[in-house]
């Protein structure tokens, strides 16, 4: 009997990697022009015109740079930097850019790249988060195989609360990643996802990428992101009502994260969250009550001080929930909007209806639908509703009674009313 032979079964397809187009811009007219409207002029006509510069530099083939700019652009250019005379930070990260149309055949896309993460860097600083999306944008234009620039550009997006654009990034990174075995972009890149499914409220879409940057950290070996991601799957199975999964999820990524990591103050934040959620605010509290004196960044301050505020109500502790309040408040009226206000001002709205205070959960309730509405945060806008629905009740409940008769005295203290009044005054 002749012996079979296997062979490999004959491949019809050939594999090709398709990485999808980004966003470039979002609702602005065309490429740039919110740097017009965050940056002021003249910085900002600066700005605009050299990222512009990148753009066009970078989609160009590296055979056709020679000549891509007029005659004079980088004189024209130097000017108008001499005019505004930027701070001495953002002057070097612009000098190669400026050098850019003055000798575009010749400049290696990583000087450029390094030109325009340090010009994003320094916007975000600032709050231009307009600003930054477009110089990040301009690294991942200059290196279009770069995942981890495109993880970039999608992480801000997402902060500015332009969805349509993150995942179009994120979506890139992901492929780029996998083309190029960057095992950490992939699974940032999955996680980048994941967050942008919770924010719109879809858990279903939100658990199932959280599960891939799970899978692909364990695969390669990647501790931080390992814990990063059990961390994100505790998140989403508390907001499912899942607690057992959740309690799981929560004591994996602490024993990964260990005692002293960067991210455990945010671990122990979202714990004690799911704890409030459970009724067990007395823990809550002295948890948020730690985590406000270690936080330094505003954004995450408010956060802890408004969950702080929430514990307190819970607790009965009105006079730690009138400071904690008052922090909060004073802190968000002092600065820009920031990624997290909707949930900071229904976290303080939750804390004033616990404690009958309708006419402050009004209006931190009415500010978080606002937010929520114009961020896209469908989660956020619901449990903002329902406490302003509460907050209303309240209020026409307390303005009924008070409009209400008053009921007649009993008899007895009638007559007691009458009898003191009858009573002879005293000596003179």
């Amino acid at each position: 009997m002749r012996p079979r032979r296997l062979t490999p079964p004959v491949r019809r397809t050939t594999r090709r990697w398709r990485t999808p187009p980004a966003l470039l811009h979002g609702s602005e007219a065309f490429e740039g022009a919110e740097i017009l409207e965050e940056a002021p002029a003249p910085l900002g006509v600066l700005l605009f015109h050299l990222i512009r510069d990148v753009y066009l530099w970078g989609q160009t083939p590296p055979d056709e740079r020679d000549g891509l700019f007029a005659g004079g652009a980088d004189e024209a250019h130097a000017e108008l930097m001499r005019t505004v005379a930027p701070e001495p930070a953002l002057e070097s990260a612009l000098l190669p850019l400026l050098r850019l149309t003055g000798a575009p055949g010749d400049t290696r896309p990583e000087v450029i790249a390094l030109a325009c993460r340090n010009a994003s860097q320094w916007a975000d600083a600032r709050g231009w988060t307009a600003t930054a999306i477009a110089f990040a944008q301009g690294v991942a234009v200059v290196l279009p195989g770069d995942a981890g620039a495109s993880y970039a550009v999608g992480r801000l997006a997402r902060r500015r609360a332009e969805h349509a654009r993150a995942e179009t990034w994120f979506r890139r990174a992901v492929s780029l990643a996998r083309q190029s075995g960057d095992w950490t972009a992939y699974t940032q890149a999955f996680s980048g996802l994941g967050n942008l499914y919770l924010i719109r409220g879809n858990l279903p879409a939100a658990r199932r990428f959280h599960l891939r940057s799970l899978r692909a950290a364990r695969r390669h070996s990647l501790r931080d992101m390992h814990a990063s991601a059990l961390h994100d799957l505790f998140v989403i199975a508390a907001q499912s009502q899942q607690p057992e999964d959740a309690e799981r999820m929560a004591r994996a990524a602490f024993a990964l994260y260990g005692a002293g990591h960067r991210r455990l103050p945010y671990l122990a934040g979202d714990v004690a969250c799911f704890w409030m959620d459970n009724g067990r605010f007395e823990q809550a509290q002295a948890v948020f009550h730690a985590l406000a004196g270690h936080m330094d960044a505003p954004d995450d301050r408010e956060v802890a001080l408004s969950n702080l505020a929430r514990a307190a109500a819970g607790s009965g502790d009105r006079r730690a929930f009138e400071q904690a309040w008052t922090q909060a408040w004073r802190s968000m009226d002092g600065r820009e909007a920031s990624e997290h206000e909707g949930s900071i001002a229904l976290e303080l709205a939750r804390g004033a209806a616990m404690l009958g205070d309708s006419e402050r959960a009004e209006a931190a309730a009415s500010r978080a639908l606002r937010v929520a509405t114009d961020r896209g945060e469908s989660r956020t806008r619901l449990a903002a509703e329902a406490v302003l629905d509460q907050a209303r009740r309240q209020r026409a409940v307390r303005t009924a009674e008070a409009a209400a008769p008053r009921a007649p005295e009993p008899p007895e203290e009638f007559a007691l009313d009458l009898a003191r009044a009858l009573a002879p005054a005293g000596p003179r």
